[in-house]
């Protein structure tokens, strides 16, 4: 019964990383094809996709086809055995951020479609920190035994850092691309100055690091308050 659950998720894993790459590699032909007669400059309609936006596009579902095989280049390369439920979260915040976000324009049709991403990627990635740190802190090989403390903190520091390497990848973009990565400008073409132009950055990074924090906390106290703690 339990192979036969495992294997199922197995199947998840793989269905969800399918459809996944079948939606980014269709929706590059499809960028491909209408960035070629897509305008340069914003027209009258404020709402017509220019060619920058269809580059950020193709450079996001580019990004994702390879991005979403880190964790089995990881497994495989380090031996580590990521969730499945992992895998599969990782996968639907890509086609959600992606897909949805870019191709389907949700950043700009649904509202705060920015931050509730990355309040589901600062959790996520603050899980996974802290699944790393205590996958290798159980390991008698090594010989470690760090803190509850020291492991929710470097999740959290490991979750923080991630979202701010994505924030500097935008602001890299948007300089040499000319994308809109940052949303510094708005559907209309308002180009925002002084800090509302940094109100984007900064709230995805605090909104980030409160999210971490959170899921990082939980894990702390569920790893001082489990049986196996208590007992050693």
């Amino acid at each position: 019964m339990k192979n036969m659950r495992s294997a199922g998720k197995r199947d998840w894993k793989k269905i969800t990383g399918v459809l996944l790459f079948i939606t980014l590699f269709f929706s590059i032909i499809f960028i491909v094809i209408k960035m070629i007669n897509a305008p340069s400059v914003i027209s009258e309609d404020a709402y017509t996709k220019v060619r920058s936006d269809y580059v950020l596009m193709l450079l996001q579902c580019i990004l994702g086809t390879i991005v979403m095989f880190i964790p089995s280049v990881v497994e495989r390369k380090l031996y580590i055995d990521i969730p499945n439920k992992m895998e599969i979260m990782y996968f639907i915040f890509l086609y959600c951020a992606i897909y949805l976000g870019e191709v389907r324009n949700f950043y700009f049709l649904i509202p705060y479609w920015d931050l509730i991403l990355h309040a589901f990627s600062g959790a996520m990635l603050g899980a996974l920190g802290f699944s790393l740190v205590s996958y290798f802190n159980d390991m008698e090989v090594l010989e470690t035994h760090l803190s509850p403390f020291f492991v929710a903190l470097f999740a959290f520091c490991f979750a923080l850092a991630a979202g701010a390497v994505w924030e500097i990848y935008e602001f890299l973009a948007d300089s040499l691309l000319g994308t809109n990565m940052q949303k510094f400008i708005l559907a209309d073409g308002t180009v925002l100055v002084g800090q509302a132009a940094l109100r984007d950055t900064m709230t995805d990074l605090i909104v980030d690091a409160l999210s971490s924090l959170t899921v990082t906390v939980i894990g702390y106290y569920y790893t001082v308050n489990s049986p196996k703690k208590r007992s050693s």
